[in-house]
């Protein structure tokens, strides 16, 4: 039975969360709609609930959050209604969809006609690019453009992913996430160019082992990397990343910038890691990975997703060592189907469904916020209506 009205978790503003009702949307006969099943709190939620909320800052995709939003964007659930239309034209690979099928879906809108949507492919560069749970005000219809709801309304040139039935839903909810790691795929092409990169027996160094970084050690593991050392303020989180493939766990908790670096040139023979990624969102972060990378090696910054501030960086440090730094925002939307295929095939091998530690309804989001700034008893929290 459709519901006359939806509940949904708002941010009215930073550190502000109420519980609000909308009508219940009209899929219209090109959309969806989507009944949550789960979706994730992102680091990026995180950004906004501190009331960092430039996003795309000095390029033409610039946005600040406009308030009040429903937040989520990694998304996962069935489909309650569907118009005709998009039967046959919203999955991404051409599946039919049904009411009653589970889906994942990308957060981001591309508009499709700019210079960058027509001459770059794979990681959106859009100048128009908007994101559900980031860029829609819920104050204008159809409201519903977060996953922090009991329903979601999906529009028409979104793209849908349709679930593989053997993938529960706590391993589904991770596929957004794990189609960032891409940045993995990324460092990859350039292992062809004078040792650049990533190749096979490589040593990575992932600083900040939370669900974005402690999928990037599982993602390097799985792709063949060396030795991988994690590096994280919280011995939770360092065990964590032990159990999904970390060689090394460095707790940077009192150690000064000299210290984290020396350590990790201990254990790659003193050169340094051929692959250092930042996973951290803080941006003092990038003066230590840069420094922690061999020369000739690769560096790339993909937490910072909001504007947090500047930092002191000496570019002799980059110049000298011949540092590749390669900043690295959002993810490609053809990741998704890989991503659950990877999912679906390690699912046994590795403790996958620790991932997700709590759960909260949505009247809980503001609950939810207070716990996932305790970095030692969390991993990946889920509302879950």
């Amino acid at each position: 039975m459709t519901p006359n009205s939806v509940k949904a978790a708002v941010m009215t503003g930073p550190g502000r969360m109420e519980t609000r009702s909308y009508p219940y949307p009209d899929a219209g006969p090109d959309g969806m709609v989507m009944k949550i099943e789960l979706c994730g709190i992102c680091g990026t939620d995180k950004h906004t609930w501190r009331g960092e909320t430039t996003q795309y800052g000095g390029t033409p995709a610039e946005t600040t959050t406009p308030f009040p939003i429903i937040p989520g964007h990694e998304i996962v659930g069935t489909v309650a209604d569907i118009g005709r239309g998009a039967m046959t034209n919203l999955e991404y690979t051409g599946k039919p969809l049904r009411v009653g099928d589970r889906v994942v879906m990308c957060p981001d809108i591309l508009c499709g006609k700019c210079w960058y949507c027509r001459n770059s492919f794979g990681f959106p560069l859009c100048e128009n690019i908007r994101g559900y749970g980031n860029h829609f005000t819920a104050d204008e219809a159809p409201h519903l453009l977060g996953g922090w709801a009991e329903y979601l309304y999906v529009r028409p040139d979104a793209f849908v992913y349709k679930v593989p039935d053997s993938l529960d839903a706590e391993l589904a909810v991770m596929t957004e996430l794990m189609a960032v790691t891409f940045n993995l795929d990324k460092a990859k092409e350039f292992s062809a160019m004078d040792g650049e990169g990533f190749a096979s027996g490589a040593s990575v160094a992932v600083q900040g082992v939370g669900p974005m970084g402690l999928l990037h050690v599982f993602k390097a593991r799985i792709m063949g990397a060396g030795d991988i050392i994690a590096l994280d303020r919280s011995d939770f989180r360092l065990a964590m990343a032990r159990k999904f493939g970390a060689d090394h766990t460095i707790n940077v908790t009192g150690l000064t910038e000299a210290d984290i670096i020396a350590r990790v040139r201990d254990l790659t023979e003193g050169r340094g890691a051929d692959l250092a990624l930042e996973c951290t969102g803080h941006p003092d972060a990038v003066t230590q990975g840069v420094q922690m990378v061999r020369r000739g090696g690769m560096y790339i910054v993909a937490g910072v997703f909001a504007d947090v501030g500047p930092i002191t960086l000496n570019p002799h440090h980059i110049a000298a060592r011949q540092v590749r730094v390669i900043g690295m925002c959002n993810h490609p939307s053809r990741g998704y189907p890989a991503s659950m295929k990877l999912l679906e095939k390690f699912k046994d091998i590795y403790p996958l469904r620790d991932f997700v530690t709590h759960r909260f309804t949505v009247p809980e989001a503001a609950q939810a916020m207070a716990q996932v700034q305790d970095l030692d008893s969390c991993m990946k929290l889920v509302i879950a209506p």
